[in-house]
């Protein structure tokens, strides 16, 4: 159901497992369709059925115990789809809110056999006439058919009794009458078959039966017996129950009996005129055909009841413009610069009329769906969760075969005109592959250099900066010594950077990485990201310690062991560092400062939301960001400069490129040492009055995310546009 649009549940009782998989059509945003072709859901009308009678007590009470399953499952469900008039007007009856009809019909590997059956007989020899044996065919199926049966049995007898070149076969379970006993020679009973063998033992018969007692339960039901002999080109007498008086036209098409005597009459018309069982059978073919062909059905029935699908959507720009969005992490696992402004982009995206979002994303580990794919809802977004490959699986991070198959599943559900490719690393480059051969457009923002190095940021495994522009193979060889899968690594991914519509980065010195790798400059375009504005005026308290802020959690990629080394060679004792934890808020604790030997005062805090902003900004008075990378951009610096907060950052990279230093703030080398981050710190405590009234004179060329939002869906629907021209 986790890609499903609809849900149909086929007579399915509410066992706790069915229950269940209700609840979960619910969780998804579906609203279930439980049907049935037969009256089975009503307990009083289903014991007027003289078939029961006929029953073991204990077979009897477990078919009236599914009866009160299905009713609940029905109601459960709350909209159902019988196969006949008559029994959608007995759910409504039962308190179902809607009830469709579709009526029984045949699909095309039925038509396919049956066709091959009536091209056998054809090319079989001619039945000699005069005695040629004529053989009568009733398909029981069950044993719930004894009473049916009772209805022509007595003109089976007489028949029998008239003509000793007639035949009876019986499929499927019977209890034939003592009456009919005295000609079993010419009776043949076959155990119930399956539906292939069942369909050519009937066409080898002249004449087909359906008898049904005059009861509301076989009114309900369907004329599939019709159909059947129909299809095979042989002539059908039916009792007149509902669905097939509506069909049956008598003496054309088919024949209708009701009494005894009409049940004898039109058999004994039919056994006596070969010739008319052929014309019959023959109109019967051509009306089942035209009525009961998948195409007809869907045209008339299915249509009405589901709406018309989306084979050919109409134009864009008539209609929504579908967005898929790819990004590694999404809520409830908001992890990461790269989450937030991909979470704020399909907020606004979505809150467009012009466009509907979904989201393809990872879940947890600790998900009881395992390696399913699982889908929820966020905000209004359909979101649709895989699994992530092991941390050290390097082959599935980028070509991941499982990831393929769900984010090809949900591209069939949710039919996008152009997909955005955020930030997928662990789903694998190969998972736009499937966009290229399906012919969809896709769009890649490039928030890391993850396309162009296997440790995705660019760090070696001594924690320095690589350094390399034009990137060398043999050089990367040297940083993952045990790597085998760089080429082809490689490979990927440049052809799928080649094959993208258009491609984004969030800063120039990011694109200017790019471009030295082989990037057309027409290809590749700066979209930056955009922050959440301060809420209210910046509160800074008078005096007190200068207050700095660290938000890289422990991670040397971010300089944690830069600052350490920093604070730990301060002398004075008039500053507080505030340190974010960023797993505090899963439960644990990654950072521990117990045997930090310093002066001054540490402070650690949980991660903050965005609507956390500025109360912790408001907390304090420098941003310490040494990135031991050229980051592609640096959302937390902004964030800081919006607040007027002074920034210590790495430069060059995207982190630098919006703090012009000793305006708002000081750039440092990316180097590795903690002498010119000391030297930017004690700078600050030497004179910390040069914080008081400290104002951006740069923030409002900061981006919002309105911009980035619009330049982001310009360069989507371009895409999207480009590619369904001729």
């Amino acid at each position: 159901m986790t890609c499903a649009t609809e849900v149909i549940f086929y007579r399915v009782p509410a066992t706790l497992e069915a229950r269940l998989l209700f609840a979960e059509a619910r969780r998804l945003g579906l609203r279930p369709y439980w049907e049935v072709d037969d009256l089975i859901f009503d307990e009083a009308l289903y014991r007027r059925n003289s078939n029961l009678a006929d029953l073991e007590p204990a077979l009897r009470e477990e078919l009236l115990r599914g009866v009160r399953l299905y009713r609940r499952a029905m109601l459960d469900c709350n909209r159902a789809i019988a196969s006949t008039p008559v029994l959608a007007q007995a759910m409504r009856d039962a308190g179902v809110a809607e009830a469709g009809c579709v009526e029984n019909a045949l699909d095309e590997e039925t038509l396919a056999i049956a066709q091959g059956l009536r091209e056998a007989r054809l090319a079989g020899p001619a039945p000699a006439s005069g005695t040629a044996p004529v053989t009568i065919v009733y398909g029981s199926g069950t044993r719930t058919h004894d009473a049916d049966f009772r209805l022509v049995e007595p003109a089976l007898r007489r028949l029998l009794e008239r003509h000793p070149q007639l035949r009876l076969r019986i499929v499927g379970e019977l209890t034939l009458p003592a009456s009919l006993r005295g000609h079993a020679g010419r009776i043949e009973e076959i155990p119930g078959t399956d539906y292939r063998a069942y369909l050519a033992l009937l066409a080898e018969g002249d004449i087909a039966l359906a008898p049904l007692e005059a009861t509301l339960f076989n009114d309900a039901k369907s004329n599939i017996k019709f159909q059947e002999a129909s299809i095979l080109g042989i002539p059908c007498v039916c009792s007149p129950r509902a669905a097939f008086a509506e069909v049956i036209e008598h003496g054309s098409n088919g024949m209708l009996a009701d009494t005894d005597a009409q049940w004898e009459q039109a058999l004994e018309t039919l056994i006596r005129d070969a010739g008319l069982r052929r014309r019959m059978g023959g109109v019967a073919l051509d009306e089942v055909l035209s009525r009961y062909a998948p195409g007809p059905i869907a045209r008339t029935q299915v249509l009405p009841l589901f709406g018309e699908p989306d084979a050919d959507l109409p134009a864009i720009g008539s209609r929504p413009l579908r967005v898929l969005m790819a990004n590694v992490f999404l809520w409830p696992r908001s992890f990461g610069g790269a989450t937030i402004v991909a979470e704020e982009l399909a907020r606004r995206l979505h809150a467009r009329d012009d466009v509907q979002v979904s989201v393809f994303t990872s879940h947890g580990s600790d998900s009881d769906r395992g390696d399913a794919l699982l889908r929820y809802d966020w905000d209004g977004i359909p979101v649709f969760a895989t699994a992530l490959p092991p941390p050290d699986d390097h082959v599935a991070s980028f070509d991941n075969p499982r990831a393929v198959a769900h984010f090809g599943a949900v591209l069939d559900a949710v039919r996008p005109d152009v997909v955005h490719a955020h930030s997928i690393q662990g789903f694998g480059a190969t998972i736009l592959r499937l966009c290229r051969e399906r012919g969809i457009p896709y769009v890649v923002s490039l928030h890391d250099a993850w396309f162009l190095c296997d440790r995705q940021f660019m760090v070696r495994g001594d924690g320095r900066y690589c350094f390399q522009t034009r990137i060398d193979l043999r050089v990367c060889q040297a940083c993952v010594p045990h790597a085998r899968h760089l080429e082809p690594r490689r490979t990927i991914m440049e052809q799928v950077l080649r094959d993208a519509a258009h491609l984004l980065s969030p800063s120039a010195s990011h694109r200017a990485l790019f471009l030295a790798n082989g990037i057309q400059p027409g290809r590749i375009s700066v979209n930056r990201n955009g922050l959440h504005a301060p809420l209210r005026p910046r509160r800074r308290p008078a005096g007190g310690p200068v207050r700095f802020g660290f938000v890289g959690g422990n991670e040397r990629i971010k300089g944690f062991h830069l600052v350490r080394q920093a604070f730990e060679s301060l002398r004075g004792t008039d500053w507080e560092l505030v340190l974010v934890d960023n797993t505090l808020n899963l439960g644990f604790s990654s950072i521990d400062v117990a045997d930090w030997k310093v002066h001054g005062r540490i402070t650690i805090v949980p991660a903050y939301r965005q609507d956390g902003l500025d109360d912790f900004f408001d907390g304090i008075d420098v941003l310490l960001f040494p990135s031991q990378w050229k980051e592609s951009y640096g959302l937390t610096v902004r964030e800081a400069l919006a607040r007027d907060v002074w920034v210590i950052t790495t430069a060059p990279g995207g982190q630098s490129e919006e703090v012009i230093d000793g305006v708002n703030g000081r750039h440092i080398p990316l180097d590795g040492q903690p002498h010119r981050l000391i030297a930017a710190i004690e700078e600050i405590l030497v004179a910390p009055d040069r914080l008081a009234g400290h104002i951006n004179p740069f923030r409002d060329t900061l981006a919002d995310y309105a911009t980035q939002t619009g330049e982001l869906h310009a360069v989507l629907l371009q895409a999207a546009i480009s590619a369904v021209r001729p």
